[in-house]
């Protein structure tokens, strides 16, 4: 069967609405057996559920969520590190607002606010480096979370200290790329994943190759999509395409945005600053590569070094399943937590604290099947 092409053209709603059937009727066609789809993305994750897409299957594509939240992956041991630099004595912690009620072993940087210590809301890294100016006499430590999209505003402002001789900026760097945990995902005995309807946000900074292996190695189908409920279906249906004609391979469904080469200024300022190391993901335990920490040249701006800041293995909270909701093993209707112990209002899990959460999309638009129907 021939490709379906997307025209990025203006249309109205009808014509949407009338081409996302075409593409329905396409994924149809061309599903054999039972196919696993991962939508690495939160954002994915949201708007299938805000636009009912899920009701446009076949009941042999199976969507399941992956980790592609930010918030969602950050250890516990990292909020405490981040709780423990708010303890310290003249510091401000600057963090962006959707980390204030994530769990830790102890509470939450909300909870350290409410008793007193200084945790600033920035909506940019820009914003945690104006604190310091604003600040001399007190430490700004600024918590650098998320994949390599976020991190190359981080690395900006490390620059930008540097330039400005600025002594009391730090960052506690907990930024994670993308690809090594897809890694570990594909290699995993006890999943059985298809194909990946790969992040674009991620995708416009890192572009194609660093997915590669995916499709190389792990026989992947693999595809990178946009936002919107025509975008994403054009995604899924690629990788049913290519799982159809047993060609898998790293395209890009959203040229109009993600580049093979991806950002190249974006990526040397990773490169400048940065070098990968292990990280910690929440559920999925330390994986090599998958973080990023400052380079010597800029360790005066690391607040694990400068501040003596642990970042401890801690285990997670009894019967929270996030874990293996991230992994996709189980969908978060079967954590024993959900809806009962653990809700937006008193969250247990980071899936249920970020609006990109799989837990929290599943609680807004999921529960007792309550899930929204696609309406032609």
């Amino acid at each position: 069967m021939k490709s379906v092409n997307w025209r990025p053209n203006k249309m109205s709603e009808k014509s949407k609405r009338k081409e996302i059937a075409i593409l329905s009727d396409a994924a149809r066609s061309l599903v054999k057996g039972k196919t696993t789809i991962m939508e690495v993305c939160g954002t994915h994750t949201v708007s299938i559920f805000r636009n009912g897409l899920k009701s446009l299957f076949h009941e042999k594509i199976h969507l399941v969520s992956g980790p592609g939240c930010p918030v969602c992956v950050t250890d516990q041991g990292e909020i405490d590190a981040a709780i423990a630099s708010a303890d310290l004595e003249d510091t401000i912690v600057a963090t962006y607002g959707d980390m204030l009620r994530v769990p830790g072993s102890h509470g939450s940087l909300l909870e350290a606010r409410s008793r007193g210590r200084e945790v600033k809301v920035v909506t940019s890294a820009a914003g945690a480096l104006k604190l310091a100016e604003e600040n001399p006499l007190k430490r700004v430590v600024f918590l650098g979370i998320g994949f390599e999209t976020t991190a190359p505003a981080t690395a900006s402002v490390i620059l930008d200290a540097q330039e400005k001789n600025l002594r009391n900026f730090f960052v506690l760097c907990l930024h994670k790329r993308v690809p090594p945990a897809l890694r570990l995902l594909a290699e995993a005995p006890d999943l059985s994943i298809d194909g990946f309807l790969l992040p674009g946000h991620v995708s416009v900074i890192i572009g194609l190759e660093p997915y590669r292996f995916l499709s190389d190695l792990f026989g992947k189908a693999c595809a990178v999509a946009g936002f919107e409920a025509r975008d994403i279906m054009l995604g899924i249906v690629e990788i049913l395409r290519q799982i159809r004609t047993g060609r898998p391979t790293v395209r890009s469904m959203y040229p109009r945005a993600v580049h093979p080469e991806g950002n190249k200024k974006a990526l040397s300022l990773l490169e400048r600053v940065f070098e990968n190391t292990t990280a910690s993901w929440r559920g999925l335990g330390e994986i090599p590569g998958s973080g990023y920490r400052l380079r010597d040249a800029f360790s005066n701006f690391d607040a694990e070094a400068m501040l003596k800041i642990t970042v401890a293995k801690v285990k997670p909270p009894r019967g929270c399943r996030c874990g293996d909701v991230l992994k996709g093993v189980i969908s978060p209707l079967e954590c024993p937590l959900f809806e009962t112990s653990c809700a937006p209002a008193h969250p247990v899990g980071p899936c249920m604290v970020s609006t990109e959460g799989t837990c929290a999309a599943y609680y807004s638009f999921a529960r007792k099947g309550a899930e929204i129907s696609w309406n032609a």
